[in-house]
């Protein structure tokens, strides 16, 4: 049974009630106090006061301060107006009952209300942070590109300048080619010139001491005059144009050696992969569109991988794989992100799920899976599992023999086993 606290003191103005209520011996929280705008409890085992006030007070202004052994209340009346008493007077068991339940019905709404405008102010605060976030993202993407553009620029300059050198060295060499080519035809003109004089000499000679000619001469005269006649050079050849068809193929491979079959099952898998975006994540609906892309997002997880903030990162690959859980790129990064931060369990199984998801094994994702075999090894390493790891290096070399940095870190591994066996 609870004991009621019936002794307290109260006074009031036009617009306040001040209300003393003793409470000595009992430690007292704001936890006990509960108070609506008509409806004032507290509750202090074994101690109850309870109050149905005269009047609305204002319960948000409304103050209680605790001390000494007592809890003194300023309540503000919702109307300005003197109280003939406290509490309601001449009030029956029912309506006390009805007052009471309405009071708790309405804290309990106001609380209610209270949680879901907390709830849609961390909302907000979140997406604040998220768009402060992305702008200072994008302000470093921008000057980054304004430095990428600068540099292109000047090379670009020093590339034009370059070749208006070499055009001028090829132009100057030319106007001197040309000119020891006259030199030559102006040559070779005065040369043909004096052995025609020479022979018009000889030939005037001639004519001068023989008889008149025979009509068998006619025939001298006429291979003089044919050998006296320049020589023509034969005509250039036509230029033609050989024709060279290719077999049309995807990856980098002579037909032979491929795999077709498995290869156009790689290709399908990544483009049902990029295809395949979740759509039904209602919080994300406040999200940009690019914001909803997860290439955008694996982008981004690189960029901030590179700057070393490995959470953000890991962040930006866990929006992307909820959009798409079919690409293995996105849980190979974020296995490196999870070595950098020492969760080996989780870049286990983010590698593991990549090796899963690079099948069937072609040319174009070696790369890929060598990635994914070295970090799954290296995470065993780490957890003193060097068999496990060991066998995962090798699968790497299996497929990149002449990676040397693989081939040592796996001789150092064996080394370890072997040390391991030695002690033991």
């Amino acid at each position: 049974m609870p004991v009621w606290l019936r002794e307290y003191s109260w006074r009031q103005s036009g617009s306040a009630v001040y209300l003393s209520l003793p409470v000595r011996g009992v430690r007292v929280t704001p936890a006990n106090i509960f108070c609506t705008d008509q409806y004032l409890k507290v509750s202090i085992p074994p101690f109850l006061f309870e109050a149905i006030l005269y009047a609305p007070i204002d319960d948000t202004n409304s103050t209680a301060k605790i001390g000494n052994g007592i809890i003194f209340f300023t309540l503000y009346k919702k109307e300005v107006a003197m109280w003939d008493s406290l509490t309601l007077a001449n009030a029956n068991k029912e309506k006390l009952q009805y007052l009471r339940e309405n009071a708790i019905l309405k804290a309990h709404e106001k609380a209610k209300e209270e949680t879901e405008a907390k709830k849609v102010t961390k909302q907000e605060h979140k997406k604040y942070a998220l768009e402060a976030t992305m702008k200072l993202e994008e302000a470093e993407r921008k000057r980054i590109e304004d430095l990428k553009e600068k540099e292109r620029q000047k090379v670009t300059k020093e590339l034009e300048l370059w070749k208006k050198q070499q055009k001028d060295a090829e132009k100057q060499k030319r106007v001197q080619k040309e000119g020891e080519l006259h030199q030559e035809v102006e040559k070779l003109k005065e040369k043909k010139k004096e052995k025609m004089n020479k022979t018009r000499i000889a030939n005037e000679g001639t004519s001068k001491t023989s008889l008149k000619p025979t009509k068998g001469c006619h025939g001298s005269y006429s291979m003089f005059s044919e050998n006296l006649k320049e020589e023509q050079l034969p005509a250039p050849r036509s230029t033609a144009t050989i024709k060279i068809n290719f077999t049309s193929r995807v990856f980098p491979t002579a037909l032979r050696e491929s795999r077709v079959a498995e290869e156009e099952e790689w290709l399908r898998k990544q483009a049902e992969a990029r295809r395949t975006v979740s759509a039904d994540l209602s919080e994300l609906e406040d999200l940009k569109e690019e914001e909803k892309n997860p290439d955008w997002l694996k982008d981004k997880g690189n960029k901030m991988f590179a700057t070393g903030n490995y959470l953000a990162a890991v962040n930006a690959y866990n929006l992307a794989v909820r959009l798409n859980n079919k690409l293995p790129l996105l849980y190979l990064n974020r296995a490196a992100c999870h070595l950098k931060l020492r969760n080996l369990h989780k870049a286990i199984e983010d590698s593991s799920k990549a090796l899963e998801l690079l099948t069937p094994p072609v040319p174009d994702n070696e790369n890929a899976r060598v990635k994914a075999y070295v970090r799954r090894g290296t995470a065993f390493c780490q957890l003193e599992l060097y068999t496990e790891g060991l066998q995962d290096y090798e699968a790497a070399l299996k497929i990149d023999p002449k990676n040397k940095t693989i081939e040592r870190d796996a001789e150092k591994i064996r080394h370890l086993i072997q040390g391991t066996t030695q002690d033991s």
